[in-house]
């Protein structure tokens, strides 16, 4: 299947606002979500208007300056972990929107008001509610217009079977009225475009007081991962100390966000989000670390030996079974797009990791029983690993 996701939207005329930060996260998950379960994704930054100020710059900003905010966009991406196929943007769609205009008027569904604007009533029997304005009274057009001639031009571009936008709540209704304008207008594909709402992040500040970059944000988040890090004995041997503690942290930010339905707002908290403790991205991190590190140190000796019969104990059966579920548990988070179905049950794998850690021995033990222990813990770190990353978590190998 072909499907299209469109997140992030910020407005390049503006710094990477953190409430973009949402957007980002959610649309890049559901991305790698449907890319791992094998369809195709194109993956579209939907750039916000570049308003007044670009007007007045006119065609030197193109010329010169649109490739510099894009760079910076993309340098923030880039820490993110994220990429896009596409920018598009409202500036792209505006003669496209005329063309949409005169398509509305030309099946009669475009009514004058009074005061010169255009508008469609969506529910075809007048009732106030379903009427939508879709051009100003100077003939320019609006959002609905520009988003509904960007849906047709990516279906001309993409013929996709899917259409996924994901944005705050607060526009839910738009939405609404882009599909059934859609509808209205006899694209029948209307019915596969879905919009997936999430609510708003309450109290970011960083040590400077209030947040509005996201760059803030991942600055402070590197700092903080940094100092607890440096409380830990094992950290001066990293190579990368300040790499590691943005991932660390990245992961911290992400799983707080996830634990949830999508569509609640959250107060974020600085202090649940670097917990050691607990069910955190730091805790995902850490067992992923602690996984690597005991292949490292003993695979070369064991990991030849392969019987899974030397596995009995209710801790490696308990493993085992969760393993199991991991598609199940993938299958249910493509059918509603929520990433807390992944989130628990990778916070519940790391439990039962932590547990058998404790008590079947490697080192000690029978050849075959070793080789079999490690190879079990080999397949949690493999499925946490990938469990992290379509969660758009880049793991960690040591900590």
């Amino acid at each position: 299947m072909k499907i299209v996701v469109e997140f992030s939207s910020p407005n390049v005329a503006k710094k990477f606002h953190v409430g973009h930060l949402r957007s980002t996260i959610i649309g890049n998950f559901i991305a790698n979500l449907k890319e791992a379960l094998g369809h195709q994704v194109t993956r579209i930054n939907y750039l916000g208007d570049w308003g007044m100020q670009f007007g007045l710059l006119g065609t030197g900003f193109q010329l010169f300056g649109y490739e510099e905010k894009l760079q910076s966009l993309q340098h923030l991406f880039e820490r993110l972990g994220i990429y896009f196929d596409e920018y598009s943007g409202e500036s792209f769609y505006r003669e496209k929107s005329q063309e949409v205009l005169k398509l509305l008027d030309s099946k009669g569904l475009l009514q004058k008001t009074i005061k010169g604007t255009a508008v469609v009533d969506l529910s075809g029997n007048g009732d106030p509610s379903s009427i939508c304005t879709v051009m100003r009274s100077d003939g320019t057009s609006l959002y609905t217009t520009r988003d509904v001639a960007a849906a047709i031009d990516q279906m001309d571009k993409y013929n996709f079977d899917t259409m996924i936008y994901v944005t705050d709540k607060g526009q839910k209704k738009h939405f609404q009225q882009v599909f059934q304008m859609l509808k209205i207008m006899g694209y029948d594909w209307a019915e596969r475009c879905q919009h997936v709402p999430f609510g708003v992040v309450q109290g970011m500040k960083t040590r400077r007081g209030d947040v509005t970059f996201l760059e803030d944000v991942l600055n402070e988040i590197r700092l903080r991962m940094l100092q607890n890090m440096a409380s830990i004995k094992t950290t001066n041997e990293l190579e990368n100390p300040q790499e590691t503690a943005e991932r660390v942290g990245l992961a911290a930010l992400i799983i707080q966000d996830f634990r949830g339905l999508l569509l609640s707002d959250y107060q974020f908290s600085w202090d649940r989000v670097f917990q050691s403790r607990g069910d955190t991205g730091v805790f995902l991190q850490y067992t992923h670390a602690r996984l690597h590190s005991l292949e490292e140190t003993l695979g070369c000796g064991y990991l030849n030996n392969l019987n899974t019969g030397c596995l009995q104990e209710p801790q490696s059966i308990s493993i085992l079974q969760h393993l199991l579920r991991f598609d199940e548990v993938l299958f249910r988070s493509s059918q509603d797009l929520q990433p807390r179905h992944i989130v628990s049950y990778l916070l519940t794998l790391s439990h039962l990791a932590a547990v058998a850690h404790k008590t079947l021995q490697i080192k000690d033990s029978p050849p075959d029983v070793a080789g079999a222990r490690l190879h079990l813990f080999k397949a949690v770190r493999s499925v946490l690993a990938h469990g992290m990353k379509l969660l758009g978590i880049i793991p960690v190998y040591r900590m």
